[in-house]
């Protein structure tokens, strides 16, 4: 079984022989299995890269999703999954020291093999995520904080906003509900208002319930 996810940074560690390090939280189902194969690949995200995509391999866990199964990619001769779509740069690594960090392993590799995959595209930095695209990094990863009051702001769907037009944010990665596009994917025709959703109905990008949205004024 493949999987994979979102790391905020992989950085080089030497030159000679070229290897990289980065950091993986002990619940993520990838450290697990990067843990039993011994390898892992590295995909340098485009700075457009899709919010679907990040989505996918950000929020979602490997256990219960087949993050591979709408994503372009390709394996290497020794099976590792890489992912090409929305990507820079690719690499290729075999893990030859794995640090206990706490609750994350910090898995160093050398770099096996690589190759561009779109040159011509800027990549994505964790600055410019959270800055430009204002993006929120998922409870698992060693860069997340908790927004403050967080527990004590959620508001009640049903009471905050009155309009049907009213669009509404995922305050766990930014998504926003749009009623005039509503959620195709998930059976909700467009023209759906936000407050006749069902009370089940969670994030299409990562997986947050309902009461996890607020109204949207951008």
């Amino acid at each position: 079984k493949k999987s994979g996810y979102v790391a905020n940074t992989v950085f080089q560690v030497t030159a000679e022989p070229s290897q990289v390090a980065v950091s993986c939280n002990k619940e993520n189902y990838t450290a697990q299995m990067i843990s039993e194969s011994g390898f892992f690949g590295v995909s340098v995200l485009a700075q457009d890269a899709s919010k679907e995509l990040i989505g996918r391999f950000g929020y979602k866990s490997g256990k219960e999703t087949d993050k591979f199964e709408q994503t372009t990619f390709f394996e290497t001769q020794e099976g590792i999954p890489v992912v090409t779509e929305d990507a820079v740069v690719w690499f290729a690594c075999k893990v030859v020291k794995t640090v206990d960090v706490g609750t994350h392993f910090l898995f160093v590799g050398e770099v096996l093999d690589g190759d561009y995959i779109a040159k011509e595209k800027t990549p994505l930095t964790y600055d410019y995520y959270r800055k430009a695209r204002h993006g929120r990094s998922p409870k698992n990863a060693p860069t997340y904080i908790k927004p403050e009051g967080q527990e004590e702001q959620k508001p009640e769907p049903a009471q905050t906003a009155s309009s049907s037009g009213q669009k509404w944010i995922c305050q766990v990665c930014d998504h926003i509900y749009d009623p005039a596009e509503g959620d195709p994917d998930s059976g909700i025709p467009p023209g759906t208002a936000f407050e006749d959703l069902p009370d089940d109905w969670a994030c299409p990008v990562c997986g947050a319930a309902k009461e996890d949205f607020e109204p949207y004024e951008g």
